[in-house]
């Protein structure tokens, strides 16, 4: 029943779902169940390309019958809750971690990333990071560096203090964006020089010639677009401060 453990049936029409390419809200629609209910299994037992209805019902009597153990206490809501619902909170947290992995970004590293972005204040130290994702500094600093070099987060230390910050703030994805800006221009500079030395009468040369003419096209219109971003920002700035 909804809200009920998932059945086998449950468990086939997922799979079925997901073979005909169908999204996690319709399929949670058909089965009368939250999206985020069919997302949890699905991430826990495979994804959505290696999910088996027949596995994932087994992996699933395999963990009941495991000896329960005392569960650590859920990770605070951030800054207070400020009246939010924290089981909505949380929900939404592993979503956006799957979103965010489904994009290509390491696991750990969306989940540092989603914990700092569903901060109010957004910015957290390492040792803030490591006790509410229950991980090691090891694994935070790894995370850390990554999100780094893609313009997704900076560090800074507070004057006089020993401790650095993590800071994500509402220029996330202009930065994410200017990191991938320069290295599609890389790109761009390598297939302009594979045409060069292959030449563009041969298909190999061709095919680099296409993909400069591509990716030199894609790189002028993100920085259109975030030259337009910049200045729609600067413009309501202005409009609230008179």
């Amino acid at each position: 029943m909804p809200g009920g453990r998932l059945t086998d049936e449950d468990r086939q029409h997922i799979a079925a779902g997901l073979a005909e390419g169908l999204g996690y809200t319709e399929i949670g629609r058909r089965l009368g169940r939250p999206a985020s209910t069919v997302m949890r299994e699905v991430t826990r037992n495979g994804g959505p390309d290696d999910y088996r209805a027949d596995r994932a019902q087994e992996a699933t009597r395999h963990r009941a019958r495991r000896p329960r153990q005392a569960q650590p206490p859920a990770p605070p809501v951030p800054d207070g809750g400020h009246g939010r619902d924290p089981r909505e909170v949380q929900d939404f947290t592993e979503q956006f971690t799957t979103l965010l992995e489904q994009q290509g970004v390491p696991r750990m590293a969306a989940r540092v990333l989603a914990c700092l972005y569903i901060t109010d204040a957004g910015t957290l130290t390492a040792a803030d990071l490591v006790q509410r994702l229950r991980v090691s500094p090891a694994s935070v600093s790894h995370a850390v560096t990554f999100l780094e070099q893609q313009g997704m987060v900076r560090r800074e230390r507070a004057p006089g203090g020993r401790r650095e910050r993590y800071v994500i703030d509402e220029e996330i994805w202009l930065r994410s964006t200017l990191a991938a800006v320069q290295m599609n221009d890389a790109l761009v500079a390598a297939s302009q020089r594979g045409a060069e030395i292959l030449g563009t009468a041969t298909p190999a040369g061709a095919r680099f010639d296409s993909s400069a003419e591509f990716l030199l096209l894609m790189s002028e219109c993100l920085r259109r677009t975030m030259e337009q971003w910049q200045s729609s920002r600067a413009s309501g700035s202005a409009g609230r401060e008179q």
